[in-house]
């Protein structure tokens, strides 16, 4: 290994040999739509995506320190309408002003930010043209009483392109009392965004609280994320943003729960498709993304203090020998000075940038 590696080792700990030297025997990679510096023309130009769309892609993989790898890392800030403002800045106060966290973004060298309407409204003429914006269209707000889970519509998707966004991103929370709707809204803003040029990320997140059985929480199976996924490419999300797998089996826990049937599953997906490996867990998030056409993201997830940066490299070197794509980290990168958030962003960034993390 060389110091790159020794780094990596040493922030994976005991996981490194686990993760940077498995050689995954479920999903050959050959059948995967892999992130290369021609993805774009590789993958989307044979869709029915407009050349607007395809040139604000092409912007957003060229952009940032990943620019022109295939690879992207992207600054999300939508935590203050979905966890509260106090809640996502207290830690760092400077990052209540939009601004600050756009430059989070630019001086962390990210590939775009999402963040709120207003967030990138109150900035959009300064850097609009700087870095790619893209659009949180809808958001579950925590101020009703008592506090619900549903993702409404905060904004339009022609305000998004109006103010010089690149792409929308939207959220739904499959298995909920709403996801129904929420399919319908989300299906027709896409819709709409390729039509003014703009491409589509959708956070597929599972949201039922069913879905915790026996003190095992499935929101993060990979059998159930990875349906999810494929839900998601079916409404033309052009990036799907999953959380990272840490189970897998959902569906016959699940079924088991019910007492008889619940959705369907085939036996193969555990025995042959899968396995304990995180990493080919992730894989078969990405395989349900239409093997990769989509390309998969995952979550940095939230900010545990002093072990952030080796969560986050950990979930980097996962999602990249998985074959997905990239990390989005907010809370890691922005509840902490700035330079500190520059370090962990760059760090992400590292994994995708050194020829030690390869393709499982």
């Amino acid at each position: 290994m060389t110091a790159t590696g020794s780094r990596l080792e040493e922030l994976l700990g005991d996981d490194a040999d686990t993760l940077l030297n498995h050689r995954s025997t479920t999903v050959d990679a050959a059948q995967l739509h892999l992130p290369g510096p021609d993805f774009v023309d590789r993958v989307f130009a044979a869709t029915d995506r407009s050349n607007a769309v395809l040139r604000n892609l092409q912007w957003l993989f060229d952009h940032g320190r990943l620019g022109g790898t295939g690879y992207v890392s992207i600054l999300p800030v939508d935590q203050g309408i979905e966890h509260s403002g106090g809640a996502s800045f207290a830690p760092n106060p400077a990052y209540f002003d939009p601004e600050n966290l756009v430059q989070l973004a630019i001086e962390g060298g990210t590939n775009a930010i999402a963040s709120t309407v207003g967030v990138l409204g109150a900035v959009s003429r300064r850097y609009a043209h700087k870095i790619p914006f893209i659009v949180k269209i809808n958001h579950n707000e925590l101020l009703t009483y008592p506090n619900g889970a549903d993702q409404i519509m905060f904004s339009s998707v022609r305000r998004a392109a109006e103010l010089g966004a690149a792409g929308v991103g939207a959220t739904i929370y499959f298995g909920s009392d709403n996801s129904d709707r929420q399919i319908v809204e989300v299906a027709q803003a896409f819709e709409e965004a390729h039509r003014l040029g703009m491409f589509t990320v959708l956070w597929c997140y599972l949201r039922n609280n069913a879905f915790k059985q026996d003190g095992v929480d499935y929101h993060l199976s990979a059998d159930l994320t990875g349906q999810a996924n494929h839900l998601g490419v079916t409404i033309e999300a052009d990036i799907i943003k999953q959380k990272l797998p840490e189970n897998n089996g959902g569906y016959p826990a699940m079924e088991r729960a019910a007492g008889g049937s619940y959705g369907k599953t085939n036996k193969l997906v555990y025995e042959q498709l899968t396995s304990d490996n995180p990493i080919d867990l992730t894989r078969y998030q990405l395989l349900n993304c239409y093997a990769g056409r989509a390309p998969l993201i995952n979550s940095g997830g939230a900010s545990s203090g002093a072990t952030d940066l080796a969560e986050a490299v950990r979930t980097a070197v996962i999602n990249k020998r998985a074959g997905g794509t990239g990390l989005i980290s907010g809370r890691k990168a922005f509840q902490r000075p700035l330079p500190e958030g520059v370090e962990l962003l760059h760090a992400i960034q590292d994994v995708y940038l050194s020829e030690d993390v390869t393709i499982a």
